[in-house]
């Protein structure tokens, strides 16, 4: 989702990539090029011929994902002054800022087969630490990174970051430069859209993407990977913490299911499997992601374990098995066309997850002892409705068939696994995470909000009670939101939708989660702009939910944790 009304169409094909960069200070570079010179120098004589030949740099900075107890990705790119065959690039992991406790060290080789860049699965590493690397290749060194493994056993605390929806052409990306600057997070959590597909003045005009049309080949993918890992403020989030993602629709095109995508004109674009293929593989290239499965890359469901507090699951819901959008046909004077829990809305096999995926995230909620299981997924898991009324009356009228309400029966064995049954207990304390609709909602999750009686299914606004989870939606990074500087439609939503606490369309930002056995609390933090830099935040809003209650309540700003680790140089 998060399109515009109308994309004017420019023709597919390449652009000459142009280098730059702003980050990476020459005073990283001077710290870390003694270690790394030191660590090898007695492995130079054995670099091939076309190491040793011509210049290289790096350009698109440092980053750290997919982080475990005991291992982390870390991954770079290096930009050769002219391509060669391969690039042997080293690396250290250290305890310390200036690298002088190394944990770890080796040596990686790339090539344009992989775009030239470095992906490096780090292991042997401790619970709960935070780590520095650095990489290095024909004696030009990189920026410093910083990273963090996940914790392992009793943890009484974390503290997390959620992004989503950062078009670079929409604007700047001033939220990531506000999250880089917090030195007490444990990961950031980015939902999806990572990137957006889109030609120049299609979907922002802020900045001009490269290439300058749509992007729909391989050589197209990576070009749009490599500009968005130069802006600096991109650079700067990757470089001091960890990133755990999955993608949405535009890491591909627009509105994408299992078998094509809204925006993929079939035959004039190639095919849609060839379109899939392409852009994953520069998304795994340019990504700090594991590959959960190679010979089926859209296969993309993960699991992070934070110690005894946070089970996370993480959600593929558009390219293995999603069905197709129904269409919205019923027209509402004001509001465009809408559309019923009707006909083939009810159909049973309709998918987000498909059934494999399903049962894989009902066994992990049914069986993880986490204190809190997250959920981090694409689309909006709560229901949004036009006009209200309770499932027994028809449930009302529905907003948007590309998230859950256009997959309601789906949604329901979902919310099967939060109630239990005969075989199996309830499931509580669960947080869903969501992106992809450019605003900031907290609500409780109910079957049946329309219905004021929780004894037959239903969910009393007042008390909460009848909320099965909670749901924390967060807005974009630099994608537009609704236009609604009066809040009135927002006023309009929460008197058809009771189970929203919270709705706010208009300003960009990020959650900032703060985790206790006791309760998990969402903060909305908004910069003041993203039409151009700026380095002004303010706290909007505070929701928690309370270990045991499965409900909302209003919360307040958090501390941030004392001692944190420095940030990396």
């Amino acid at each position: 989702m998060g399109r515009p009304a109308h994309v004017k169409r420019t023709p597919p094909g390449t652009s000459r990539r142009a280098f730059f960069t702003k980050s990476g200070s020459a005073a990283a570079a001077l710290a870390v090029a003694p270690m790394l010179a030191a660590a090898h120098d007695d492995d130079r004589d054995n670099d091939d011929d076309e190491d040793r030949a011509g210049g290289v740099g790096f350009l698109h900075g440092v980053a750290s994902g997919d982080p475990l107890a005991r291992r982390v990705i870390l991954w770079t790119r290096v930009t050769p002054e002219a391509r060669t065959r391969r690039v042997n690039v080293r690396y250290v992991v250290a305890t310390d800022p200036r690298l002088r406790h190394v944990v770890e060290r080796g040596r990686v080789r790339t090539g344009p087969e992989r775009d030239y860049t470095v992906k490096v699965d780090a292991h042997g590493l401790h619970p709960g630490t935070t780590y520095y690397y650095a990489f290095e290749s024909r004696g030009v060194r990189s920026p410093i990174g910083r990273t963090r493994t996940l914790p392992a056993g009793a943890t009484p605390r974390l503290r997390l970051a959620v992004v989503s929806c950062s078009n670079h052409a929409a604007g700047y990306f001033n939220a990531y430069r506000r999250i880089a600057e917090r030195a007490d997070l444990d990961a950031v959590i980015h939902l999806g859209d990572y990137l957006y597909e889109y030609g120049p003045n299609q979907y922002g005009s802020a900045r001009s993407p490269e290439p300058p049309n749509e992007m729909v080949t391989l050589g197209d993918y990576r070009t749009r990977h490599a500009q968005y890992k130069r802006d600096a403020d991109s650079q700067e989030v990757h470089r001091q913490h960890p990133m755990i993602c999955i993608w949405d629709d535009h890491e591909i095109t627009n509105d994408s299911w299992v078998n094509g995508a809204q925006n993929h004109t079939e035959g004039a674009e190639g095919t849609w499997a060839d379109r899939v293929n392409v852009g994953l593989q520069a998304y795994y290239e340019w990504m700090p992601v594991r590959v959960p499965d190679r010979s089926q890359p859209r296969r993309n469901q993960r699991a992070f374990r934070f110690g005894d507090l946070i089970d996370l699951a993480m959600l593929e819901e558009r390219l293995s098995a999603r069905s197709q959008q129904l269409p919205a046909t019923i027209p509402v004077p004001g509001l465009g066309n809408v559309f019923a829990q009707v006909g083939e809305f009810n159909n049973p096999a309709r998918t987000l997850l498909g059934p494999e995926q399903e049962a894989w995230l009902a066994e992990r909620l049914r069986t993880s002892n986490a204190r809190w299981k997250f959920i981090g997924q694409g689309v909006m898991f709560a229901q949004l409705k036009a006009q209200a009324a309770p499932r027994a009356a028809g449930g009302g009228l529905f907003f948007n068939s590309d998230q859950w309400d256009g997959y309601q029966p789906a949604r329901d064995r979902i919310y099967n696994v939060f109630k239990g049954d005969a075989q199996h207990p309830p499931v509580n304390n669960c947080v869903i995470l969501t992106g992809d609709i450019h605003s900031s909602w907290a609500a409780d999750l109910s079957q049946d909000p329309n219905n004021p009686d929780p004894f037959s299914g239903g969910y009393d606004a007042a008390t909460g009670e009848g909320s099965r989870a909670v749901e924390f939606v967060g807005t974009s990074v630099s994608s537009p939101g609704l236009d609604d500087p009066t809040g009135s439609t927002a006023a309009f939503l929460r008197s058809v939708n009771p189970h929203f606490k919270y709705i706010d369309l208009n300003r960009r930002g990020y959650m900032l989660l703060d985790v206790t056995r006791e309760r998990a609390v969402c903060e909305w933090w908004y910069v003041d702009t993203v039409a151009s830099v700026s380095n002004i935040q303010t706290f909007g809003v505070a929701f928690e939910v309370s270990h045991g209650s499965n409900r909302l309540q209003a919360s307040a700003m958090t501390t941030p944790r004392a001692h944190a680790p420095a940030l990396a140089p």
